[in-house]
């Protein structure tokens, strides 16, 4: 193994271990081939997901050939086992992110099993993405790697060398030997951290996430499937401050050897609601609360400038960058770093976050003082601006449209805002609301309606269709019955499916200038099942929710969307909105009154 690798696994081949400051993905063949640094926007240490493993990867495995190998968690936690049976025996590896401030470590712990295994470990730091080899020396016996602002320190018992700037090491386990190695960083202008135990953090990290999980307020029959999600959502967590990034990697690719691979290591308004929903409806409400409130901290300001993303903390700065030097996922280019739909006006976000906010109060988290009027100057910018064109939710790096789902959720604001006031007695213009309202339900109806085709459009105008119309009964702007939402239902089955899953759009004719083709979206799959249960074809429901269940890799995860003609996952891994989803289904399959129901926002 090592070097005869020569292109990244298969996404499904890999497996998260994080400490809710940064993450790691550890792929099936004993390698870290993905690994950020807890600085917002510093890079990556390991990149060989995005190239060559000479661009910065960490091989832990047998050094003779390997007849099998499995992965597994310890549980409900985000320790994560690597079996291998060779000729010689089986070995295990076991890798962890332990749970500490302002330092990240990765322990990884080879524990033999049966036989005597001789393995090797493979080393390659570097720093930005592999553009930025660091100078190796020992210090004190510790292997210490320093390049401008980061650091990295290498314990083990093990003895290493450098080849080809690379450290190595070839030792050998036994049954009921366990041989330890800690990576850790740090800022290079601070000392060395300190040391750690690496079998007492693999324990303290396992018994960590099993108290955090033992919170889940979720006991249907999907709890397995359930709780590996929160646990994923948890990972996902910049924990200093509440922000939930959308996955843990950037260009990954929508089509292998596509050009569609973005950056989804940033936190998207739009994903408000659903995770909002998510977090409080399976007990977790003090990160429900610090989803609030980093919302609240990451909008405030002009109104005219709310972003449909933001940085772990809040950074609006998100300079979109194509990183040359990479050659990407299967030759997946270009990769690139930074958002360039940072600049967009997107309209729906301004429903999503006047919902999300509505949605806190009515379940209970206890009110900001200062949430209301940034709400109100939100509301007094939209009434004036939401007649305008947008990009929509799909980010098109297109012409602007009258995208419905974007005048939906400009009345969501609206109805929201309108709800707030009749419920909890805020101080408003409530009859002018109200009146914009009907208006923009009145407008939408009549635009955005194809009568006959019977079914809603993706934009005003438009024939074609749109799976974020299945929004439409989800958060109450038609009843799941009213036989125009059912039409449109029809019709996604019917032009949107793709082997029963659902694409987000007609992708064989874009108008954003890049080449066509992409997989099904997993999280709009999700939402066709919500709206099959809202309208009575529960059977229906529950087979959709199992398939997409079958998606998952053999750890429970989930990337953004499927290829169903090469039967594999693409796209940023693990991906937050997917998993957001499948928690929500599955409360809407359990119980009466799930997020769908919910949503819609109904006194």
């Amino acid at each position: 193994m090592g070097d005869s690798r020569a292109v990244a696994l298969r996404i499904e081949d890999y497996a998260l271990i994080g400490d809710t400051h940064t993450g790691a993905l550890v792929g099936r063949d004993g390698s870290i081939d993905w690994l950020c640094l807890p600085r917002f926007d510093s890079g990556a240490v390991f990149a060989a997901l995005l190239g060559t493993e000479r661009n910065g990867r960490w091989l832990l495995a047998p050094s003779g050939g390997v007849h099998s190998s499995r992965q597994s968690y310890r549980g409900d936690s985000l320790v994560l086992e690597t079996e291998f049976h060779t000729e010689d025996g089986s070995v295990r590896v076991v890798d962890c992110m332990p749970h500490r401030d302002e330092i990240a470590d990765v322990v990884r712990v080879v524990e033999g099993i049966r036989g005597r295994i001789p393995m090797r470990m493979e080393l390659v730091m570097r720093f930005d993405y592999g553009w930025i080899v660091p100078w190796v020396r020992r210090v004190d016996g510790d292997l210490l790697a320093v390049a401008g602002p980061d650091a990295l320190t290498l314990r083990s018992p093990v003895e290493t060398r450098g080849e080809d700037r690379t450290t190595v090491a070839e030792f050998t386990v036994s049954e009921g030997e366990s041989v330890p190695f800690v990576l850790t960083w740090h800022p290079s202008n601070e000392p060395i951290a300190r040391a750690l135990d690496a079998r007492e953090a693999v324990a303290s990290t396992e018994r960590w996430w099993h108290e955090w999980c033992e919170r889940c307020t979720y006991h249907g029959p999907w709890r397995e499937a359930v709780s590996r999600s929160l646990v994923t959502l948890k990972a996902l967590t910049y924990e200093p401050t509440g922000g939930i990034v959308a996955a843990l990697t950037t260009s990954l690719p929508e089509k292998i050897g596509g050009v569609r691979n973005w950056d989804y290591r940033y936190a998207w308004l739009r994903d408000a609601t659903f995770t909002l929903y998510a977090l409080m409806l399976a007990g977790y409400g003090g990160e429900a609360r610090a989803w609030r409130d980093w919302l609240l901290r990451t909008i405030a300001g002009d109104p005219a400038q709310l972003q449909t993303m933001y940085g772990p903390a809040g950074e609006r700065r998100l300079t979109e960058l194509e990183l040359d030097w990479l050659p990407g996922y299967e030759g997946s280019a270009p990769v690139r770093i930074g958002n360039g739909a940072v600049h967009q006006f997107q309209l729906d976000v301004y429903g999503e976050v006047m919902d999300a906010l509505h949605q806190a109060r009515r379940i209970g988290i206890e009110p900001d003082p200062t949430a209301w009027a940034l709400q109100r100057a939100l509301l007094e910018f939209l009434e004036s601006n939401w007649q305008r064109e947008d990009e929509g939710i799909w980010e098109v790096r297109g012409p602007r449209r009258h995208f419905t789902h974007s005048k939906v959720m400009a009345w969501v604001a609206m109805d929201r805002a309108v709800r707030a006031v009749e419920r909890f007695g805020l101080e408003a213009p409530v009859d002018r609301w109200r009146r914009l309202r009907a208006e923009m339900h009145d407008e939408i109806c009549r635009e955005a309606y194809d009568t006959e085709r019977g079914t809603f459009t993706q934009h005003y105008g438009s024939r074609e269709l749109d799976a974020s119309l299945l929004l439409i009964p989800l958060v109450g702007f038609l009843p799941p019955q009213d036989e125009r939402v059912r039409g449109t239902v029809a019709a996604i089955e019917r032009e949107l499916c793709r082997d029963g899953l659902v694409l987000r759009y007609p992708t064989e004719e874009t108008d954003d200038g890049l080449p066509s083709g992409e997989g099904a979206f997993l999280a709009c799959t999700f939402w066709l099942a919500d709206n099959l249960a809202l309208q009575g074809r529960h059977d229906d429901a529950l087979a959709l929710f199992e398939r997409l269940l079958r998606l998952r890799t053999g750890c429970g995860l989930l990337s953004e969307e499927y290829d169903v003609k090469s039967k594999r996952l693409v796209g940023n891994f693990p991906q937050a909105f997917s998993h957001v989803s499948l928690v929500n289904t599955a409360f809407n399959l359990s119980r009466m009154e799930g997020p769908a129901e919910r949503r819609k926002g109904q006194e």
